[in-house]
């Protein structure tokens, strides 16, 4: 609580101080910001918000490129590795850009040095999402229908090597069961095939939501350190003693070997913007959760994250080659 009122404190300190270089003071032209999705949805609203109020803030245009495709690892961050460390080309970093070296024998960047680690912001709601003619009203419930019918019962995620593919592996290893991954391209697919009766859970991104608020889908358990304001009676993982959250928590990052004042600046800039009124009360809106890091942080977390994906890869033999 006491770190969390300081960080709302500096959200109110004047225009911050911006470092000087040859050319002017930084920034003194548009930044470009890079995300690996295509438009629309929570995430993409959360840094066009942003986007709106740096430009307010510095003068300077934050420029939105959505460039999507393969799990978000395509284009925009293969650009941001090969950019000039200057600050003005940042991206959106994610837990599948840790993970890609991992499943390919050329990897063409490294998890943590080829980066420099902004600001990590916030991340998914995931949960267990089930048809109401399931029977099934708790997540013990699933698990021992699983365990009745080993290797029958069918999950869906996003696709294979997401993190909530991962984290649904892991949850199957520690109680003992099988089940059939099935891999789609996005949680909306997931619900159409829930609701026809094609899949037996849902362990996916809370495009859920609607659906269960409307009783055609039942919420068995979400996957954040906190429940949901949203649904207030639905236990988390941590409350059902699995140790574990899972948010696959995302920021920024830039080009290894940027500036050390050029990268305090951003965050500091960025750490401003979140907990500002406005992006707090879009945050409680879409009820993400505060992953807030520094830029020290955020290098440890990605350091520690890149042992556990290369070790679940290796688990489950994952391969895009």
């Amino acid at each position: 609580m006491i770190a969390r009122r300081i960080l709302i404190a500096g959200a109110a300190l004047p225009l911050l101080a911006r470092p000087s270089f040859g050319q002017g003071r930084f920034p003194n032209r548009p930044v470009r910001f890079l995300i690996p999705w295509a438009p629309g949805g929570t995430l993409d609203g959360f840094m066009r918000l942003q986007a709106e109020m740096f430009q307010r803030e510095f003068g300077q245009s934050l420029i939105i490129e959505n460039q999507p495709g393969a799990r978000g690892t395509r284009s925009a961050i293969q650009l941001v590795t090969q950019a000039r460390p200057d600050g003005y080309t940042i991206a959106h970093h994610h837990l599948s850009v840790i993970r890609h070296p991992f499943l390919t024998q050329r990897p063409t960047w490294h998890p943590v040095n080829d980066f420099t680690y902004i600001m990590q912001q916030s991340g998914f709601v995931f949960g267990h999402v089930v048809h109401p003619l399931s029977g099934w009203n708790t997540l013990a419930d699933m698990w021992a229908a699983a365990r009745a019918r080993p290797g029958q019962l069918s999950y869906g995620t996003s696709g294979i090597a997401t993190s909530n593919h991962l984290a649904q592996e892991e949850l199957c290893e520690k109680e003992g069961v099988q089940m059939i991954h099935v891999p789609y391209r996005g949680t909306s697919e997931n619900i159409t095939a829930l609701l026809a009766r094609q899949l037996d859970v849902i362990a996916n991104s809370n495009a859920w939501q609607p659906g269960v608020e409307a009783g055609q889908m039942r919420l068995l358990a979400v996957w954040t350190r906190q429940r949901l304001r949203s649904f207030p009676d639905t236990p988390t993982l941590l409350d059902l003693g699995y140790g574990m959250s899972v948010t696959s928590p995302y920021g920024i990052a830039g080009p290894k070997g940027m500036d050390p004042e050029v990268t305090e600046f951003l965050h500091q800039a960025f750490r401003k913007l979140q907990f500002s009124d406005a992006i707090q009360a879009y945050m409680q809106r879409n009820d993400m959760p505060d992953e807030y890091l520094g830029p020290a942080d955020y290098t440890a977390f990605a350091r520690e994250r890149s042992v556990y994906e290369e070790r679940m890869v290796k688990r489950l033999n994952l391969t895009i080659d």
